[in-house]
């Protein structure tokens, strides 16, 4: 018994040998779950404070312009009730003419940031609306990460899908549009795209009820939340159209998709700013063909699986002739009716970049909606511009899967759409970090694979467990020999050849991930410098002196106190949403743009000279006129670098206003001494440039002024902002009249 006691403790050494200790395959995948959860919550953190460097530099501050006005309506929501938000008429805006806010807004925005406002208060959590709206956009950043590694890891591999998160938490084109702040539909919306795109590939794969009624309530918070909803109308009828001409049609695709379209629509419909637009709009005309045509294929294939081919023709015939009838009455009934409304001038532009610029002038005015250039996307993608043609090369090699499909229908289109308009950057976005995510998860399983084993090594287990469940037994030389024969034979993913050795297989490694690293490093850079800074608080400064120019806010303080609360303010469209919110008094336009007639008449009054404008003032009933000029401190997005477009804008309603009386002899845009007389003599000319000449030199413009002496007759100066950003005139009263 001693002896056998000592033997037992002998083998009992040798089985808890260091070497000899293994993981069952059920404590892997917990390891392996509980490491991927810990992956995902790092993620969704640096997702979230990667974008707090604008409250760190700055304070909670609301940015840019929209943001205000989505700022305004939250606050009616929350104080006012939702029934006041859907039916508030603001007097404030679009002087005399008034907005019907309710009836002419996304409001998945408000809404959300108005219930998670309550639901905090409920919880005794008292956090002020102002500070939701700023972080809202963080926290769906987060959320957007967890969507894309959702994405990501149904159409590959749960490496992939991390990957994708990762990619996803920190790239340029996406924190454009969610640093804290930033209380814009797209914040919320990119979230919800994604998540709708995951939603659609699991219906589809699973052909499940359940995911694709999931899917449809994705799809109406995405319609309720941003108008680049119609980006998913469509692409989710192409993706199944190019499914339908693989010849991959299954009852999966047709439960999905009918579902899909069917109650998608039905929820479309209750929003109140698309409402039948869900159905009668050219853009949504595609989504109903390829219902259409997925129905004619299902019933052809159910009645050919029920019916004996002769009755199948004769049915098949019948059914013909019907619909032929039915289409017939349907045009004879609805003739010389609008039945059909022609796409908007943003979706001709989608096709036709230079249609704006040739009809409506007001759409290419926006920044934003100007083509982009290659240098925004590599500022914007980094890396991702190199990954995203190896993850579609990824996804072709793996056609047999729907999912791969969709994901390059996604990603094609997406980089067309981004290359017309530059704000479509956002929908690129998500496409890159799958792709991406798919290219970098499968060289570094392929890497990794010829660093902890050769090829040879590998194929010879394989080999050796085939050996064993076939003969029983396993011969060492028969297993080396095919094992090499089989590892020259295979092929794989950047390893074509056995003669890729470890220490190659290294060096890739390595040089991936400085790639990571230095991607990882423009992403903060970006985020940092380029888009954490509030367009209405400007920061300056050389080496580590910096300095702040509040003249924005300030000025609209002045506004609110010095100021009757009725008064009526002029100034071009841009700053309109601001003045509301901030300064709280009457705008003649601003951000919706919705009027053209009406821009265009103050684009008028600004390109006229002071008589002319004062008669349009006058009409109008205004008060004060603002206008923003950066010539003292360098700040190039002043009035006057707009001028022009205020010019092209008057000139598509208004005939007597030319754009080339504004230029030199040498058609040249010019303010210094070879200006024209006409734009000499323009308002904006002389609010810009009064009391300016003992300055003289305009810093943006890089030349002293020509006209130096300005006077004004019917306007008076009441407020200049202390960097001259800002600058108020008071409409003077008309002069008696002479006896």
């Amino acid at each position: 018994r001693k002896m056998k006691t000592e033997v037992t403790k002998k083998e009992t050494k040798v089985t808890a040998s260091p070497n000899d200790i293994k993981f069952d395959h059920k404590t892997g995948t917990v390891i392996t779950d509980l490491l991927r959860i810990v992956i995902l919550v790092l993620i969704c953190v640096l997702a979230f404070s990667n974008r707090l460097y604008s409250i760190l530099r700055y304070e909670s501050v609301i940015h840019e312009f929209d943001p205000y006005f989505n700022y305004r309506t939250t606050t009616v929501l929350v104080n006012e009730g939702l029934y006041k938000f859907l039916n508030w008429f603001d007097i404030m805006s679009w002087y005399p003419l008034g907005r019907i806010v309710g009836g002419t807004v996304y409001p998945g925005l408000m809404l959300t940031a108005g219930l998670l406002h309550w639901v905090l208060n409920s919880l005794n959590i008292t956090v002020n609306i102002r500070n939701v709206c700023v972080l809202l956009a963080p926290i769906f950043s987060a959320n957007c990460s967890l969507a894309a590694y959702l994405l990501g890891k149904e159409i590959t591999t749960s490496g992939a899908g991390l990957l994708a998160a990762a990619f996803m938490s920190i790239v340029p084109a996406y924190v454009s549009r969610s640093v804290a702040g930033s209380y814009d539909n797209e914040g919320v919306a990119i979230f919800a795209l994604v998540f709708t795109f995951y939603l659609w590939v699991k219906a589809m794969k699973t052909g499940s009820v359940v995911w694709s009624c999931l899917c449809c309530l994705s799809y109406f918070y995405m319609v309720a939340a941003w108008g680049g909803y119609v980006f998913i109308t469509n692409l989710i009828p192409l993706n199944v159209l190019i499914l339908l001409l693989a010849g991959k049609y299954t009852h999966r695709t047709y439960v999905a998709y009918s579902i899909f379209y069917v109650l998608g629509t039905l929820l479309a419909l209750q929003v109140t700013f698309v409402g039948f637009n869900a159905i009668q709009s050219s853009e949504h005309f595609a989504s109903l063909g390829v219902f259409g045509l997925l129905q004619l294929i299902g019933g052809y294939k159910f009645l050919q699986a029920r019916l004996s081919p002769t009755t199948f023709r004769k049915t098949l015939f019948i059914l013909a002739g019907i619909a032929v009838a039915i289409f017939a009455g349907f045009l004879t009934t609805t003739q010389g009716q609008t039945m059909i409304l022609p796409w908007t001038g943003r979706m001709y532009s989608m096709f036709d970049p230079t249609y704006a610029k040739e009809h409506i002038p007001i759409i290419a005015s926006v920044s934003e909606h100007q083509p982009t250039i290659w240098a925004s996307y590599l500022f914007d993608l980094n890396i991702l511009l190199l990954f995203f043609p190896a993850g579609l090369f990824v996804a072709f090699r793996n056609l047999h899967n729907d999912a791969s499909i969709f994901i390059i229908c996604y990603g094609v289109t997406a980089i067309y759409f981004a290359g017309v308009m530059v704000r479509l950057m956002l929908t690129l976005a998500p496409a890159a970090c799958v792709l991406g995510g798919m290219a970098v998860s499968s060289t570094l399983s392929a890497f990794c694979e010829i660093s902890v084993n050769s090829p040879v090594e590998v194929e010879a287990e394989v080999v050796e467990e085939s050996l064993e469940k076939t003969t029983g037994k396993s011969d060492k030389s028969q297993v080396e020999k095919k094992a090499k024969q089989a590892s020259k034979k295979k092929t794989s993913f950047w390893t074509a050849s056995p003669r890729v050795s470890r220490e190659i297989s290294a060096l890739m490694i390595l040089g991936i991930f400085f790639l990571m690293w230095t991607y990882t490093r423009h992403c903060t850079w970006v985020t940092a410098e380029a888009y954490s800074s509030p367009s209405i608080v400007l920061a300056g400064g050389r080496g580590d002196q910096r300095y702040i120019m509040d003249d924005f806010r300030e000025s609209y303080r002045w506004l609110y106190w010095n100021t009757k609360p009725d008064a009526r303010v002029m100034s071009w469209w841009d700053y309109g949403y601001q003045l509301t919110a901030m300064a709280n008094r009457t705008v003649l336009v601003d951000n919706n743009t919705w009027n053209n007639t009406h821009i265009a008449t103050v684009g008028k009054a600004m390109s006229s000279n002071e008589t002319v404008a004062y008669e349009i003032m006058r009409e109008l009933d205004v008060d004060y006129v603002l206008v923003i000029f950066g010539g003292v401190v360098g700040y190039s997005g002043d009035d006057i670098n707009k001028f022009l477009w205020m010019v092209r804008i008057a000139a598509g309603v208004y005939p007597e206003i030319v754009e080339t009386n504004y230029f030199t002899a040498k058609g040249e845009y010019r303010v210094d001494h070879e200006m024209s007389p006409t734009m000499r003599d323009s308002l904006m000319y002389k609010l810009s440039y009064y009391r300016f000449g003992a300055i003289g030199f305009d810093r943006v413009r890089n030349y002293e002024i020509g006209f130096k002496k300005v006077k004004l007759t019917h306007l008076e100066e009441v407020y200049t902002s202390e960097h001259w950003l800002v600058r108020i005139y008071r409409v003077l009263p008309p002069n008696n009249r002479k006896l």
